[in-house]
């Protein structure tokens, strides 16, 4: 490995946005460690990322729970033990949920879970590295629930807006640290978790529209930060 290739973990690496950026930072270069529960989907991901423009030794699978913190724990210090470094967090594992107080609490709890709890595992986890490298970036992975409340979406709302605040705040840790943190806050966008949406394809949010926004984020100065960012989709602006 050259000294200065550079490490990203994305997780929710599986399908739809995540599986996406983690063939375009492949295809970039990066060391690129893809996580989800699916080991089978991964290493087909991982098949057709190494058949594509990334070289082969360019993605690492791990399949786990974001929910199991000490797993969680175990593949963070793995990479960085395998490559020195990790210089991007891609924290994309989220899961969906339609309903306010309507839900079970086991629902409640999941979402939570899942949402919130696994992303801030992985930060806990890969922020103390970041610290002592003075470098990295990390894209917290939101919406524009949580950004914006909508009726039957409280649930889902709560546990976005809990992960855009949390991203807030290390936002305003970790910027004088050369750490650059920004909640990526897109609209419906075109994967399977927006089969409610009422909108077509053409009018969605593409997955290549936020490879292009990773990219440009990657692509900005030491000295520009952006601490949130918020993708509309034009049909169904309120």
């Amino acid at each position: 490995m050259n000294k200065n290739t550079k490490v990203a973990i994305v997780t929710g690496a599986s399908r739809g946005i995540g599986a996406s950026v983690a063939e375009a930072l492949a295809v970039d270069g990066y060391i690129t460690a893809i996580t989800a529960r699916s080991k089978d989907a991964l290493t087909q991901l991982a098949s057709r990322i190494k058949s594509s423009d990334a070289k082969a030794e360019n993605v690492v699978v791990y399949p786990l729970d974001v929910q199991d913190h000490d797993a969680v724990q175990a593949m963070v210090t793995d990479v960085h033990s395998k490559f020195g470094r990790i210089d991007l967090l891609f924290n994309n594992a989220g899961t969906g949920m339609i309903g306010t107080v309507d839900v079970s609490m086991e629902d409640f709890d999941k979402t939570l879970a899942i949402n919130l709890r696994g992303a801030f595992s992985f930060l806990k986890t890969i922020v103390p590295i970041m610290k002592a490298q003075s470098s990295g970036t990390i894209i917290n992975v939101a919406s524009r629930a949580g950004k914006v409340g909508f009726a039957e979406y409280g649930v889902y709302g709560a546990s976005k807006f809990a992960l855009v605040g949390l991203s807030e705040s290390l936002y305003h840790e970790l910027s004088p640290l050369g750490i650059k943190v920004t909640a990526l806050c897109p609209s419906w966008v075109d994967t399977d978790m927006a089969e409610n949406s009422g909108l077509t394809q053409e009018e969605m949010i593409s997955t290549t529209d936020l490879v292009i926004t990773v990219r440009w984020l990657l692509s900005l100065s030491s000295a520009a930060v952006v601490k949130d960012l918020i993708i509309e989709c034009r049909t169904s602006i309120n």
